[in-house]
């Protein structure tokens, strides 16, 4: 594993594979597309029902079938060319959003389309997004999958730092329906990436999709020791640091500023991913990758308290005690509070760089699909438990104590997990051992 010199990162997926350079562009373009129709549903669901509750459903009603489509997904990635698999679930995804479109020009948008559309669009997605971290190990090879991990990470950010901002301005100044329309057509991206991919039919002799295909997998991590110790490492950091849920509640009543203080601080999270991506040139020169897997989680555990302290000098009044409220901001704790956010956006990143490296290459690709179809499970339950551990807390006590809590929490439960598993403390990335 040769070191590289740079700190810039790694753009060598782009510039030598560009199968991969199409799809991830595609990726881009078709991912702040769906950014854009997830705020647009949201504030369209608010403005018809008046209710925050209706609008929470939306995720909560999408959950058990992104789990369901991401598991069955990862089993079909696992036996049809995968290229197919990706082209047949983004299909379904164009189609519900074209239809949400067609209904707002129609004015026939209601609740009951919104709930439904966007389950069948998250359903989709999550084949798409199990089959296509499947073949990033055959479109760049081994070496450059931590480079590539690298700039799927800046995609993210951009898209979540983005997307729901563009969203919502594109909604006051022109309505649900050119919203919906220009992620129909930003979408067309991402079949171009994917219809000029090469035949990526997996390897090995797996089961037809069902009950022998999935018993396959998970008997393949029953004996992953290290990939079931990084899962349980996502699943802790998830849960007890993933503070996104009391950011509303924040905004007016800790640090003030309403609805923008909101923005800034999840914004804040998507420039650390960005900026991480950008200085990860030699993160796939590290050979222990399961020791920076648990590093990179304890300092978002560690920024993550901070994070936490700051409320508290907020919610004690110290330093710089003013009116709270959505007018009145106490603007120096917020710049505070989104560097440390940043942070975690930034340790998170490098974290999941190691995770998604050693998922694609310690794992046989015949089980690669359904691997990534966990892999999502663990990635989607994980903040919705971490919402519900915020919000029990911060209702029961203030709205400082879940991050200060949650954040020891992380580090120290990640340093006894480390401790208890020698396999992972060893895991040599020129050797990868699931």
């Amino acid at each position: 594993m040769p070191k590289r010199s740079s700190h810039f990162i790694d753009l060598r997926p782009l510039t030598q594979h560009p199968a991969f350079a199409r799809l991830w562009v595609g990726n881009l373009l078709g991912g702040l597309g769906g950014q854009l129709t997830i705020m647009a549903v949201m504030l369209n669901m608010y403005a018809i029902t008046g209710s925050d509750l209706a609008v929470a459903m939306i995720a909560f009603a999408g959950l058990a079938p992104m789990i369901v489509a991401g598991l069955y997904g990862g089993m079909l990635a696992d036996f049809f060319d995968r290229r197919r698999v990706a082209l047949s679930a983004a299909s379904f995804t164009w189609a519900s959003t074209a239809l949400l479109a067609g209904l707002a020009w129609a004015g026939l948008t209601n609740e009951w389309w919104l709930y439904a559309l966007s389950i069948v669009n998250s359903a989709a997605n999550s084949i798409v997004m199990a089959t296509k971290s499947a073949m990033t190990p055959k479109l760049v090879g081994v070496e450059l999958v931590p480079a590539a991990a690298a700039l799927t990470g800046m995609t993210m950010g951009i898209m979540v730092m983005v997307g729901p901002a563009l969203g919502g301005v594109l909604v006051a100044s022109f309505g649900y329906s050119i919203t919906y329309s220009l992620d129909v057509l930003l979408m067309l991206s991402l079949f171009l990436g994917l219809w000029t991919l090469p035949p990526l039919k997996p390897d090995g002799g797996s089961s037809a999709p069902g009950l022998a295909s999935l018993r396959q997998g998970l008997g393949f991590l029953k004996r992953a020791r290290n990939i079931r110790m990084q899962f349980v490492m996502d699943i802790t950091a998830m849960t007890f640091g993933h503070p996104v849920a009391i950011f509303p509640a924040v905004g007016v009543l800790v640090l003030g500023g309403g609805e923008i203080t909101t923005g800034f601080l999840a914004a804040s999270i998507a420039v650390g991913t960005i900026a991480s991506s950008m200085f990860s040139g030699r993160v796939g020169s590290v050979r222990r990758q399961g020791v920076g897997i648990a590093r990179a989680i304890q300092a978002y555990g560690a920024c993550t308290l901070l994070f936490g302290l700051t409320l508290m000098a907020a919610h004690f009044g110290w330093f710089a005690p003013v009116q709270i409220d959505q007018t009145h901001a106490n603007v120096a704790l917020i710049a505070v509070a989104c560097v440390f956010l940043a942070g975690t956006g930034a340790a998170d990143n490098i974290s999941s760089i190691f995770r998604q490296t050693m998922l694609q290459t310690a794992v046989s690709d015949e089980f690669r699909g359904r691997l990534q179809g966990v892999f999502i499970v663990v990635v989607a339950g994980g903040p919705r438990v971490g919402a519900l551990y915020y919000g029990t807390l911060a209702t029961l006590f203030a709205h400082w104590v879940p991050p200060v809590a949650g954040g020891m929490i992380i580090v120290g439960l990640i340093a006894v997990l480390l401790r208890s598993s020698a396999a992972f403390r060893n895991y040599d990335a020129l050797d990868p051992q699931p």
